[in-house]
């Protein structure tokens, strides 16, 4: 009886098979065009607010400095699933290597911790910007500004450190076939011929810590800035940028709360439903954060224009 190619044995050398997105298997090319279009858009996207940053020293405020933090965190999100994704697609390189594997899922689930705290930062900084307004450069100079970039990367660290390796310590004697388009820690897990439920009780209660506290604090600052804009003028702008920050926010937290839980408690969402939530809480905000985020902050739309404009002149 011939083998099934699927099934491998227990060893380090042994790569995993990504499905790519269950259910959707005979529609690879729509799926790779929308996930490369997503991947092209963020890259130019997020590379713009980088170069601009980068090359105009009027923009050194901590805001600017957070949303580069935002830029970096979105590309290595996009670049560390997305090229994996459409070698699956379209060129039906479905294996993954068991140590990229783990690397491809340390990045991924660091790098949502990591934009997470980028976000909290940037509504407590709008908060002292604005309803502090005179002791914003005290409370936020370089240094803090230093010091909470290293908390952000250090709970990342925290959290991911442990959980990878955690996973990664599970023994794989049968089949790999990940049921997802990238390694994700929960879908990867369950392949394992021993007890998972450790790593996804840890999963589970670290996530909703970490999203439950920063959506809280990021409530609350959003809340006392609203507070304190409806009495100035004008009340429109400031109920357009924060409506506009938080319908962003949602499309990162809510699919990603959806995609942890429905994994965890074997819910009845169907399993490509899942895989979609996952991957479009990983690629839509980062599509979206350079436009919403950097291209309505008036300075850095002005420095685009600005460096587009003097290109053009020279040449």
């Amino acid at each position: 009886m011939a083998s099934d190619p699927f099934i491998r044995p227990n060893s380090s050398s042994s790569p995993f098979i990504l499905v790519g997105v269950p259910s959707l298997e005979s529609f690879p090319t729509c799926l790779g065009i929308l996930f490369c279009s997503g991947y092209i858009i963020s890259l130019v996207g997020n590379g713009v607010v980088l170069l601009v940053i980068g090359m105009d020293n009027s923009l050194r405020d901590p805001m600017h400095y957070f949303l580069g933090m935002l830029a970096v965190i979105d590309v290595v999100m996009v670049t560390s699933i997305v090229p994996k994704m459409l070698s699956v697609f379209w060129l039906n390189s479905a294996e993954i290597g068991y140590t990229a594997c783990f690397v491809q899922m340390f990045l991924v689930h660091s790098t949502t911790s990591e934009e997470s705290g980028v976000l909290l930062a940037m509504a407590v900084d709008r908060y002292f910007a604005i309803c502090h307004p005179l002791r914003y450069q005290a409370i936020l100079n370089c240094q803090t500004v230093a010091e909470i970039g290293l908390a952000i990367v250090v709970r990342a660290l925290l959290f991911m450190v442990p959980l990878t390796g955690m996973v990664a310590n599970l023994p794989y004697c049968h089949s790999r076939v990940v049921p997802h388009s990238y390694c994700e820690h929960m879908a990867v897990a369950k392949l394992a011929c021993a007890d998972h439920r450790p790593c996804s009780l840890y999963s589970v209660t670290g996530s909703s810590l970490i999203v439950g506290m920063d959506m809280a604090f990021i409530a609350v600052s959003y809340g006392m800035i609203l507070k304190t804009v409806l009495r100035k003028k004008p009340r429109w702008k400031a109920f357009s940028t924060c409506g506009c920050h938080s319908c962003v926010m949602l499309l990162y937290y809510i699919p990603g709360i959806v995609s942890i839980y429905a994994q965890q408690f074997n819910s009845s969402v169907p399993m490509h439903a899942q895989v979609l939530l996952a991957d479009l809480y990983l690629i839509l905000p980062t599509m979206l954060n350079p436009i919403v985020y950097s291209m309505k902050t008036k300075q850095i739309r002005r420095a685009a224009l600005k460096m587009l404009f003097s290109r053009k002149v020279h040449t």
